[in-house]
């Protein structure tokens, strides 16, 4: 195995009283009622510092910055009991999962979601070559050393899921199981994907291959545009021959979105989203899909690979990604030939690019079945 990391510093957590105390959901004895309430509560977000506690009493939702080699990463927390770690795609933090937390930890889980790298108020360095999956995979590693977690069930969505696959694939002692969203995984060939686009004509047309030019950065300014857009377009809200199609520049993430955003666009968490990214700008975010082919360079050791550990796959049929990915709906034996302990996939219905958002409610309940199944770690 390919050592992912050294030691990494524990520091105490630094934590402030919360000026916008969460809300949630209270605890409810029943799957149900605790799915129900989650759903009905939306979003909770929190202030940098945090420690929230809802007067109702809701689970408290912690906040630290952690040391890892170093480097400082945002967490979040919130319950107790077995980990579960969310990681976030593009562009987003980790606020985006205050749902799924709050779901988890009323179920009796200890839910954690860091800001990754490059995004937030992570690290974030400049460097494309420092955002490879061996960096993000050692990341995950330190969030639970920092933390003093043995072993964790890892839940990614869009990058957030590429990054999770990884880390269950090179890490199996430490991520005992994996919920991909919104990304299929795909184990180690002979080409990578951006060579296997160039190969088949679309170098000029793959959304990718653009963001990692030079200077892409700007073709995202202001975030209070951007933003929207990105949320609106691959979602399943638009009408079906307007949404984003990832080898289509005609209809691209980046078109201005309709002046109102959809019912499921928390206003509170786009606020929060563009702030974020006004602070930060996308060169981070951007500098994962710089990686991609780093990433594939430095995992030949893991051609061929497989994810054993108990898995889900979890996707929305209107997402223009997995639609790349997948024409048609995969079967479970093709799913299974790179993961062989996937336990199933959940396809839904009407919903696009952003589950944890546009189907909170769905997601929350397949999230709590297969963690009921699990076990105790």
């Amino acid at each position: 195995m390919i050592p992912i990391s050294n030691s990494f510093p524990t520091p105490a957590a630094h934590a402030l009283q919360d000026p916008h105390a969460d809300a949630g959901a209270p605890l409810l004895a029943g799957r149900r009622n605790v799915l129900r309430a989650a759903s009905l509560a939306g979003l909770g977000l929190i202030a940098p510092g945090a420690v929230a506690a809802s007067a109702t009493g809701a689970l408290p939702v912690r906040q630290s910055l952690i040391q890892i080699d170093g480097e400082p990463f945002r967490v979040i927390e919130q319950g107790a009991g077995p980990a579960v770690l969310f990681c976030h795609g593009f562009p987003d933090t980790a606020d985006t999962w205050r749902s799924q937390m709050r779901a988890v930890a009323a179920a009796g889980y200890r839910a954690v979601a860091l800001d990754m790298r490059g995004f937030g108020q992570s690290f974030a360095p400049r460097d494309p070559a420092l955002y490879t999956s061996m960096y993000t995979v050692g990341d995950l590693v330190g969030v639970l050393d920092a933390l003093k977690i043995d072993t964790a069930v890892v839940v990614g969505h869009d990058w957030g899921a590429d990054h999770a696959q990884r880390a269950a694939l090179m890490r199996p002692d430490r991520f005992r199981a994996l919920v991909s969203i919104s990304i299929p995984f795909a184990s180690r060939g002979e080409t990578s994907l951006y060579q296997d686009l160039r190969k088949r004509g679309l170098g000029d047309r793959y959304y990718a291959l653009e963001w990692i030019k030079p200077g892409a950065e700007a073709l995202f300014a202001p975030p209070a545009q951007s933003i929207p857009s990105i949320l609106y377009w691959p979602s399943a809200s638009p009408p079906a021959d307007q949404r984003w199609d990832p080898i289509d520049p005609r209809r691209s993430l980046l078109r201005p979105a309709p002046a109102k955003l959809p019912a499921w666009a928390d206003p509170a968490y786009v606020r929060h989203t563009i702030a974020a990214f006004e602070k930060t700008g996308f060169r981070g975010g951007l500098n994962h899909y710089r990686a991609t082919q780093g990433s594939f360079d430095l995992l030949s050791a893991f051609k061929g690979a497989v994810i054993r550990q108990p898995s889900l796959y979890i996707w929305g049929a209107e997402d223009g990604l997995c639609q790349f990915f997948h024409k048609t709906t995969p079967t479970l034996a093709e799913l299974r030939r790179g993961q062989p302990g996937l336990v199933g996939q959940v396809r839904l219905e009407g919903v696009g690019h952003w589950v944890q958002h546009e189907a909170a409610d769905r997601l929350n309940a397949e999230l709590l079945k297969f963690l009921g199944a699990l076990g105790a770690p």
